[in-house]
């Protein structure tokens, strides 16, 4: 199954906003407390902070059949040669099927001077940590990170192009 990938626009945010709910429960399950997620997912999916997003940063949308299944956001570092995957995230039932790879690839392609692409996943993540190094990425380093008063256990990794 194949999805389509194109740019989001503004009449994109209520999906965008339940993609990155529902996907954040699925993947964060107890790994992050419920209410720090649903704080985190109101702030940062927020219509003001999606459509600055919008008009800042790379942010894709995968669609199939006319809605909204999974979405991609990278950030151009002030260094042109470096860019931050801030996410890929897609309902449950779409994972697996190369619609991550795709909003991945598409993503590089929207950046084609950039040597490093950066992420940073949750060590308990195994899902996501699985999806990038099939991809390439390396493990950078790992860190504790405190995340709106909960501690993460962060793996950063690059792909290297």
């Amino acid at each position: 199954m194949t999805g389509s990938i194109r740019s989001m626009t503004e009449s994109d945010i209520a999906q965008i906003q339940h993609v990155a709910k529902t996907s954040w429960q699925t993947t964060y399950k107890g790994i992050i407390p419920l209410d720090i997620q649903e704080n985190f997912i109101q702030m940062a999916y927020s219509d003001e902070n999606l459509k600055k997003r919008m008009e800042t940063t790379i942010f894709l949308v995968a669609e199939v059949e006319g809605k909204v299944i999974g979405f991609s956001n990278v950030f151009p570092l002030k260094n042109q040669k470096k860019a931050e995957l801030g996410a890929i995230y897609l309902f449950e039932e779409f994972q697996g099927k190369g619609i991550g790879t795709q909003l991945l690839k598409e993503s590089i392609n929207q950046l084609p001077d950039v040597k490093k692409l950066y992420v940073n996943v949750e060590k308990d993540n195994k899902t996501g940590l699985f999806f990038y190094k099939a991809k390439g990425f390396k493990i950078e380093t790992e860190y504790d990170d405190l995340f709106n008063g909960h501690v993460l256990k962060t793996i950063r990794m690059v792909l290297e192009r």
